[in-house]
């Protein structure tokens, strides 16, 4: 009997080592979700009743710590980025399409990727890694310290606060930089197709002009403001729950980064299906 006993309590642990951890990772998730939930659909109590705390944020991220101007700010960060990405762009759409002869197509294509894919990700992965990892710090802090339970016992509801805020925030001053991006990605992909590589000025022109659609700056500004509210909610759902002190935050803020980072790869791949469809067509070219 004690023998079975023994044996039946090994089988338990050994099948609780299994699928304990399976177990733990999706009450973890589903958390997140949860907590993800609430935030979005307490926007309109946020505008409400937290619309000082949002025209803070905003102004924090503009001009304070998290500014986007000064201090290696995130303006200087996407500038950078979008520079170099859209230079390298511009090198391997002019040699790929001198191999087939067809170089005068270089503006169709740098209107199409800068505007449809680089901008938009390039911003928010600035984003992710300048203010995102800001606020779940932050958060963290105030978790480990117990303020987000002093919030909840002064009936101040902790997720609009500091999650709902933050995120309405991240939409309003994502667009000047995500602006400021594409411009600067344009202008590094002409910059590398006329003047280095000599393709004619005109015949780029023509063929940007006549690929870049209202309707593609409008999706695309789409797309980045919500690629800064993924990121908000990310980081700040990761910092709500970060736990085991100090280090526990900063190990929640590597985590919610490389989230992020990956939530920015899958749902830009639907946003370009859904607004664009699985077969784009380009305006002008009969395409």
């Amino acid at each position: 009997m004690a023998a079975t006993t023994d044996l039946r309590a090994r089988a338990q642990s050994g099948y609780r080592r299994r699928v304990g951890p399976l177990v733990d990772h999706t009450v973890r998730f589903g958390e997140y979700v949860t907590f993800i939930a609430r935030a979005i659909a307490a926007i309109p109590y946020t505008l409400v009743h937290y619309r000082k705390h949002v025209i803070r944020q905003i102004a924090e991220m503009t001009f304070g710590t998290k500014s986007l101007l000064s201090g290696g700010g995130t303006m200087g960060i996407v500038l950078a980025m979008s520079l170099a990405a859209a230079m390298m762009l511009g090198v391997e759409t002019y040699r790929g399409l001198q191999l087939v002869g067809m170089t005068s197509m270089s503006g169709m294509l740098a209107a199409i990727a800068n505007t449809r894919e680089l901008a938009p990700v390039v911003v928010a992965i600035a984003l992710a890694a300048k203010v995102g990892t800001g606020f779940t710090a932050q958060i963290g802090a105030m978790r480990i310290s117990d303020e987000i339970a002093a919030l909840d016992v002064m009936a101040i509801r902790s997720i609009p606060f500091l999650a709902t805020t933050r995120m309405i925030a991240a939409m309003v001053c994502v667009l000047p930089i995500y602006m400021i991006g594409l411009l600067a990605s344009y202008l590094a992909t002409r910059a590398v197709v006329v003047w280095f590589n000599g393709e004619s000025s005109g015949t780029y022109d023509y063929f940007f002009h006549l690929a870049l659609t209202p309707t593609d700056l409008l999706y695309s500004a789409i797309k980045a403001v919500v690629f800064a509210a993924i990121v908000t909610l990310v980081h700040c759902s990761y910092g709500y729950f970060a736990s085991g002190g100090p280090e526990g935050v900063g190990q929640a803020a590597g985590r919610a980064l490389r989230t992020s980072i990956l939530a920015i790869g899958i749902f830009d791949v639907i946003f370009t299906f859904g607004l664009w469809g699985l077969v784009p067509q380009i305006p002008g070219l009969g395409l």
